[in-house]
């Protein structure tokens, strides 16, 4: 079988298919017309997040038995029409949740702690204490939506704190010695922070919206580790201007390019500038799954799918 690598990844995903038999072949450069035009000899893609498998590069793909993606989402991905096609859909959501959970913890202790905003402070010659007065997890009530690989691994971060720990998921069953799963409408009512831990669907697209957050009885803390395009960040910043949303870590926005490679253009969104400008707003470039650690694991992961389907 010949796989075609179309992003760069931990050198033992080449080596161990080599190994096991595969034919390699790397790209990652052409453009996607160019892949289209030659994507019939392989029986294998492994990507990340350059370019979109869509119908019309799934029905030039005349050969294609799976497609690997080394991360945990697939909606760069026609899943539906590669399952048409019988073609195997390989993710590696496993490789990548302890660094989500471990980055989502950080990012709600420095928000609680002031540390960002204190760092550059006493960088700039400022020592203010009482201005830097931090607050404490403990006693707190945690909402994790969408309880699946990552946000398993993020309530298993909270087990050393006195917290309570509740999840709301679409599917039934998914809660845990980690985490309750209760109703939206008990989830809305009790917690203090809301981690989300979705996939894009169109069910998640714009779900954390005014009328949603205005749900929730408490002002609350908010992470986002999944995806941008879930949340209306325009609502987000009202919230946080009313105090609704009492402070935010987005390691993701609604303004990344599909390939979640690069953002910035001349002209930065209003809402996008709200948060830069803000103290009780953490970001950092969709870096959440993204750890010395996570790139082997990924690799590891998408290597024991194809050799346990196809070996």
């Amino acid at each position: 079988m010949k796989i075609l690598h179309l992003d760069t990844n931990h050198e033992l995903l080449i080596n161990q298919l080599n190994h096991l038999g595969f034919t390699n072949h790397e790209d990652y450069t052409s453009s996607k017309q160019d892949i289209e035009a030659k994507i019939k000899d392989y029986d294998g893609i492994v990507l990340r997040s350059r370019i979109s498998i869509d119908k019309q590069f799934l029905d030039a793909a005349t050969h294609l038995k799976f497609i690997g993606r080394v991360g945990a989402g697939l909606e760069n991905i026609d899943c539906d029409y590669a399952k048409s096609k019988g073609i195997e859909l390989i993710a590696a959501p496993e490789g990548n949740r302890n660094a989500v959970g471990e980055h989502a913890l950080g990012m709600l202790l420095s928000l609680f702690n002031k540390l960002n905003k204190a760092d550059q402070e006493v960088r700039n010659g400022k020592w203010q204490r009482e201005a830097n007065r931090g607050i404490e997890l403990d006693g707190r009530t945690v909402g994790i939506i969408g309880y699946g690989n990552m946000g398993k691994a993020f309530a298993k971060k909270l087990r050393g704190f006195d917290v309570e720990v509740l999840c709301y998921d679409i599917k039934n069953g998914v809660g845990d010695a980690n985490a309750k799963q209760v109703a939206l409408n008990e989830f809305q009512e009790k917690v203090d922070v809301v981690s989300l831990h979705t996939p894009q669907t169109p069910l998640t697209l714009n779900m954390i919206h005014a009328n949603f957050i205005n749900q929730f009885k408490k002002p609350f803390w908010f992470i986002n580790t999944a995806r941008g395009k879930s949340v209306v960040t325009q609502d987000l910043v009202s919230a946080l201007k009313s105090g609704k949303i009492l402070g935010a870590g987005l390691d993701v926005l609604e303004y990344e390019k599909a390939s979640f490679e690069d953002m910035f253009t001349s002209i930065m969104p209003e809402p996008f500038q709200y948060l830069i400008a803000s103290e009780n707003v953490l970001l950092t470039p969709h870096v959440a799954g993204w750890t010395v650690e996570s790139k082997e694991k990924l690799a590891q992961t998408i290597v024991d799918k194809i050799k346990a389907k196809f070996c």
